[in-house]
């Protein structure tokens, strides 16, 4: 059985549950969130997955 994890999804849903919990952190969640996702593209880290 192979499980997977991409980054992206995974940061997604850490954001996510954050948010929830405490949503006066949605400016720096999305404000992080977005760096994270712009730094993984441009240096092509986007297609990785742990194992």
């Amino acid at each position: 059985m192979n499980l997977t994890l991409a980054i992206g999804p995974l940061v997604s849903l850490i954001a996510g549950i954050l948010i929830l919990v405490v949503p006066r952190l949605l400016n720096y969640i999305v404000a992080i969130y977005l760096i994270v996702i712009g730094l993984l593209g441009l240096f092509g880290a986007g297609h990785y997955s742990f194992r």
